[in-house]
């Protein structure tokens, strides 16, 4: 954002920045704390709350513990404020939440499907529908391939190629749908939660790996996943760094995402794969195969070991299948890591590491990206002009599950 100019200008940059501060915190420092760590004064900061309390975007509590004197406050989302609708499709089912400012998330529904654009993007777009309200300020959507900046998305193991992802979301739709709409690819997104709420945080350098029935992964510089011209970069899944020669749907030989997740765990022990197909079973032999596992594990730490000498990052962080490769068969990772290092990078190799977030990463990336649409000057001014009283609707949810940055990420 440029610099302000005016006082205006000047007011709401400070509003962003304080309602950014309480989001990346996940709600949980107070405004004594917030006034610090943003060099504000007491008084300005009391007028911003103040504010953005009655334009129903923060609510106050008093911190938890406090006995004596004035309670400290403790900024928070507003109950009738903004959500974040999130989406996580994945090659067999996708889940949709609503999330808070702060990092709350409520999972909403959670559906099966056939693998198909259609059969998996319509049936979204009709839960979307049922969900929206005059609190949500965008949709926020990951997908299991990459992405270009017009929301087209291939997933050559699923057979999709160019889909639009938006169109098809909007088969479902009853109602006008929420503005924007931003669509991902898996790893990226997971990648950009780990940045903001996991072991990425602070890092200067970091390389994230999502596994899942193949492998995708990013890079992550000062806390953005890097993207392409086009939108998809470092599609790292369809590199020949596996030690693999099976072709790929991509149209490739040899990709490590043929070697690595739970395609790879199924083809080695004789069973069914491909097409989203036997993701239980996949679960099965990553907890009872020993030589699929360490197999699997092998591929993984050489391919890092390619991805290292490359990129030289801090930190090496797995999501999805990638912890529970690292915990079983840790020692066959590193040590088809460590041979294929450069000398220079076995002198101070990066740590590997499981994501704090687990599988919701992906999810709670999803909600950043549309707290990150959100969480300007113009997109609290829409909020101003369109948004709801604190008496607004909410989303219908079933079986509802609530966490917090501060607790355990549902698995």
């Amino acid at each position: 954002m440029r610099s302000a100019t005016t006082s205006g200008e000047l007011r709401a940059h400070n509003r962003v920045r304080l309602l950014r501060a309480v989001h990346d915190c996940g709600a949980t420092r107070t405004r004594s704390q917030l006034t610090r760590d943003l060099n504000l004064a007491r008084g300005t900061a009391s007028v911003l709350v103040a504010g953005l309390a009655e334009d129903a975007l923060l609510h106050e509590e008093p911190a938890a513990g406090h006995t004596r004197g004035r309670p400290t406050q403790v900024p928070g989302p507003h109950p009738g404020g903004p959500l974040a609708l999130a989406a996580d499709v994945r090659e067999d089912a996708w889940e949709l939440a609503a999330c808070e400012l702060g990092g709350r998330v409520s999972v909403l529904e959670v559906q099966p499907h056939d693998g198909t654009p259609e059969g998996a993007l319509a049936s979204l777009g009709q839960a979307v529908s049922d969900h929206l309200s005059r609190r949500v300020v965008g949709l926020g959507v990951a997908l299991a391939g990459p992405v270009r900046h017009d929301g087209l998305v291939d997933i050559a193991h699923l057979g999709w190629r160019s889909v639009d992802v938006p169109r098809l979301l909007a088969l479902g739709r009853r109602a006008s749908g929420p503005d924007p709409v931003v669509v991902g690819n898996d790893a990226g997104l997971a990648a950009l939660a780990e940045a903001r709420r996991g072991r990425l945080r602070g890092v200067r350098l970091g390389l994230h790996l999502h596994v899942d029935f193949d492998l995708g992964g990013v890079l992550v510089v000062d806390g953005r996943p890097l993207d392409g011209a086009s939108g998809p970069g470092a599609e790292f899944g369809h590199m020949p760094l596996g030690g693999g020669d099976r072709p790929c749907a991509c149209g490739a030989t040899g990709c490590w995402g043929q070697e690595v997740g739970a395609n790879a765990l199924l083809r080695h022990v004789g069973l069914a794969y491909g097409g989203g197909r036997g993701r239980a079973q996949a679960e099965e032999v990553l907890a009872g195969s020993r030589e699929a596992v360490e197999a699997g594990a092998r591929a993984l730490g050489l391919g890092i070991a390619a991805l290292v000498n490359a990129h030289d990052p801090e930190v090496v962080t797995l999501s999805g299948h990638g912890p529970a490769l690292l915990e079983r068969a840790g020692e066959a990772l590193t040590g088809s890591c460590a041979p294929a290092l450069m000398a220079i990078r076995r002198e101070r190799p990066p740590r590997i590491e499981a994501a704090a977030l687990g599988w919701r990463g992906t999810l709670l990336g999803a909600m950043e990206s549309v707290f990150d649409a959100f969480l300007t000057p113009e997109g609290l001014e829409r909020w101003r002009e369109t948004g709801p009283d604190q008496g607004a609707d909410t989303p219908g949810s079933r079986n509802v599950t609530h966490s917090t940055p501060k607790q355990k990420i549902l698995q």
